[in-house]
This record gives C-alpha cells, sequence and structure tokens, in this order.
C-alpha cells in the first residue's frame, strides 16, 4: 500500500455489517480495478467497544504488506506465513473472532487490496473473500486456521495445515475440528503424507476429512482423546500483553497463548484410527477441468 492510502486508513479496527459490504461491493473492487468508498464505508461502521492497542491497523497493515512483497507471483504460499503472524498480532478471543462485522472491516476499509492480490485469480474475488464464513473470508479464514489448529503456544502444526489448501477449504468446516486432539492428530497424518510425497494430496486430505467428520458422528473423540481444559486465564494474560508487545518477527514463528498443549496420549490414541480411516475411505478424483480452482 502506498504512503498516501496508508495515510487515508483509521487508526484502530472498528465493526461492518454485512448489509454494507452487500451494498457497497462492487464487481470493479472485486477486479482490483476500482478503490472502495473509504468514506460510505466508515460512515456505515461502527467503533469496536473499547479502544486497545490490539486493534490497531498499523501492526496488521505491515505483515501484510511484507505478505505481499515475500510472496509475489505465489500468494497462495502467504497463508502458512500469515496465518500465524495475524493471530499472535490480532490478539482476542473466540467470541471476538466470530464477529463477521470485524473482518468485514479489514477486508473492506483496511486491506482490500491484500483480498484482491490474494484470491483474484483469473478474474475476481469472490464476494466471500470479503464477507463470508469464517473458512471463506479471507482474514477469518487465516485467523480461525491459527486457532484452531496450534497446539498451545506452538505455531508449527499451522504452518502444515496452511501448506494444503484443502486443509482449509475442507478440514476447517468440520465441526469435530473443535476438538483439540482431533485437529492436531489430522495435521500429523497430513504431514506425514506431505514427507511421504503421497500422490494426489488434495483428493487424501478431503477424504481423511470426510471420513473423520462421518466417524465422529458415532464414535465419542472426547471419550478417545480427553482433552485438557483451555487455561483462559493464561489466554487474557496473552492477550492483554498486546498493549506493549513489539511486532511479530518475520523470520521466525511467534509465540501463541501459553493456555495449554493437548495431550500427546491423546494425539496418539486417534493417528491410528485416522490412518486406517483414510485407508478405507474412498477418494474422488478431480477433474482439473472441471474442479473449482482455489484461490
Amino acid at each position: 500500500m502506498n504512503r498516501d492510502a496508508a495515510n487515508d486508513l483509521p487508526a484502530e479496527l472498528g465493526l461492518l455489517a454485512d448489509t454494507a459490504v452487500a451494498k457497497f461491493l462492487t464487481r470493479g473492487m472485486q477486479a482490483g480495478q476500482e478503490k472502495p468508498p473509504l468514506v460510505a464505508l466508515r460512515k456505515a461502521s461502527i467503533p469496536l467497544p473499547s479502544s486497545e492497542a490490539r486493534w490497531s491497523i498499523g501492526p496488521i497493515r505491515e505483515l501484510l504488506d511484507v505478505a505481499m512483497e515475500r510472496f509475489e507471483g505465489r500468494p497462495t504460499e502467504a497463508d502458512g506465513w500469515l496465518s500465524p503472524r495475524l493471530h499472535a498480532t490480532l490478539r482476542m478471543t473466540r467470541a471476538e473472532a466470530a464477529d463477521s462485522r470485524l473482518w468485514n472491516y479489514l477486508a473492506m476499509i483496511a486491506a482490500p487490496d491484500y483480498v484482491v492480490w490474494r484470491h483474484k485469480g483469473a478474474e475476481i474475488a469472490t464476494a466471500s473473500r470479503f464477507s463470508g464464513p469464517h473458512y471463506t473470508q479471507a482474514f477469518a479464514r487465516l485467523w480461525w486456521a491459527a486457532e484452531l489448529f496450534r497446539n498451545g503456544d506452538d505455531y508449527s502444526p499451522v504452518e502444515v495445515a496452511c501448506s494444503v489448501q484443502d486443509v482449509l477449504n475442507t478440514t476447517m468446516r468440520l465441526d469435530v475440528i473443535d476438538h483439540r486432539p482431533t485437529a492436531i492428530a489430522i495435521i500429523h497424518v497430513v504431514d506425514e503424507l506431505k514427507r511421504s510425497n503421497a500422490s494426489r494430496l488434495g483428493d487424501r486430505v478431503n477424504a481423511l476429512s470426510s471420513a473423520v467428520n462421518a466417524a465422529g458422528s458415532t464414535l465419542l473423540y472426547d471419550v478417545m482423546a480427553p482433552d485438557e481444559p483451555v487455561d483462559h486465564d493464561a489466554l487474557e494474560d496473552w492477550i492483554a500483553e498486546a498493549a506493549g508487545m513489539a511486532p511479530v518477527r518475520w523470520d521466525r514463528l511467534p509465540e501463541g497463548p501459553d493456555d495449554g498443549e493437548v495431550s500427546e496420549e491423546a494425539v496418539e490414541a486417534l493417528i491410528p484410527l485416522f490412518g486406517q480411516l483414510l485407508e478405507e475411505s474412498p477418494m474422488r478424483l478431480r477433474k482439473k477441468a472441471a474442479a473449482p480452482q482455489e484461490h
């Protein structure tokens, strides 16, 4: 983003309703050919309940600019780098992150250029990249990927998750992914598939996700692999640290909230089952010409 455009940005994030996105988002904006009507959008938005350092747009904007520079010509690869760093910069609870209006504001006012850069593809970035479900919206999908696949303060599983687009497109939609041992066990299986150079990796990930979700309707994963309660005080402390924290490092992973790691025993209890489910699950070969392109 050029200096003049950056100077036009508000200092903090706000909330922008879905109806406002539907009213002001144009095909020209989706194609990157028109600038968003910032004055009208800001009038349509409302402030966040509190003014805090963690809502500052500046550090987020810097991350996005660095990502676009680092991954020029290969925007898909930016996900694994940006996801943990966005999560560690934009610190909040799951309840706060569930408010789509925050992500609408980020996409429409603070960083529409990134949405287009990352998701434009051949023609336009679809409307759901500006305002959509947590597994589709350009920034919500990155924040939630880090939240769902981190292991306590360790973001390394997030890099694995983001390296396979089908994890973001399919696995993140599963209800069972809220069970932390299930999420980590799935990423373990995905990592093993990557390390073995398995063919049709995306198809295998989709097959695994479908099988795990289907089995989860009859098998109680939380009984097989109990999850320890999250340390909410540690999470709140981590969020509070945003007031005085330095910008996240670009050359190494940040540290997430130290709210408790997933038990290794719980993960190990699920890995053999998930491996078996994958072996028994049929894979649907996607035809290149017919398969939707991921952007």
